[in-house]
């Protein structure tokens, strides 16, 4: 098989690739609340669609300046004036990006503060992990702007919060933050400090994982909650197969075994 080419130059992207496979792609539009314009999101397929091959172990999804992701850049749209055929082709390739990190197998984990909106919500969405700081607010103003979801956010928002709520952000504008927006499930983990940190912290935990079993996690999961129960059971069966009995495994079951590796136990209370 050729090995895959070098990830082109980025403009609208930073990329730092760690020596323990753990990559930050940093959304570098600050000045636009690093909207996504359809450059940005080339940039998305370019990164996301090398990454399983270029060796990385787990990626942390974070953004320069005071917001994560403001969404579909307006200015752009407004300026662009497409075709409904021309938009439609767009949306595709928003779904291209989106797909190839739920998919991909590489564990993608998303450093949030302050606006995660419309696309930027879309975007969050399809990491694996989600972790906000106290600034972080997210929303879904489509209904208010004339305008209808397109990159996926009728799927896995949808998946996050339940059809009802998905249902309400889009009608009324409704913002959820703080406590309630992790109580609803639109992230995992919510942080008094950064957010950053706290994702590089859960990056480097799965990148110390066997790449086949977060590759497993990683899109398997997803690609068995398309499936009907029967078909995913079975799906199921046949990943189990492949992943239980990898070679690179045996030194992490023969530590079990002898009772060497470690424990599976809460943290302390503090």
């Amino acid at each position: 098989m050729a090995e895959s080419p070098p990830i082109s130059a980025l403009e609208n992207l930073t990329l730092d690739c760690q020596e323990d496979g753990v990559w930050v792609l940093t959304l570098n539009r600050p000045a636009k609340r690093n909207a996504l314009d359809a450059a940005t999101i080339e940039e998305l397929i370019e990164v996301f669609s090398k990454a399983p091959r270029l060796g990385a172990r787990a990626i942390v999804l974070a953004a320069a300046g005071d917001h994560f992701c403001a969404g579909l850049d307006l200015v752009e749209h407004h300026d662009a004036d497409r075709s409904p055929a021309e938009f439609m082709h767009l949306c595709m390739r928003w779904h291209e990006a989106f797909n190839k990190m739920e998919y991909g197998g590489v564990p993608i984990i998303a450093a949030l503060h302050g606006a995660v909106v419309g696309g930027g919500l879309e975007l969050a969405s399809a990491a694996h992990v989600r972790v906000a700081d106290q600034s972080t607010y997210f929303a879904l103003p489509e209904g208010q702007r004339g305008l209808f979801t397109g990159g996926g956010a009728t799927i896995r928002v949808t998946d996050l919060v339940g059809k009802a709520r998905m249902i309400d952000m889009m009608l009324t504008g409704r913002i959820y933050q703080g406590q309630e927006a992790l109580d609803v499930g639109l992230m995992q983990y919510l942080e008094t400090g950064s957010s950053l940190e706290k994702a590089m912290q859960l990056a480097r935990r799965a990148a110390a994982n066997l790449p086949l079993s977060n590759f497993a996690i990683c899109s398997a999961v997803s690609h068995m909650q398309n499936m009907s129960a029967l078909d995913a059971a079975y799906a199921e069966a046949v990943v189990a197969g492949v992943v239980n009995t990898q070679p690179d495994a045996r030194e992490r079951l023969d530590a079990f075994a002898k009772k060497t590796a470690a424990r599976v136990r809460p943290e302390p209370a503090q």
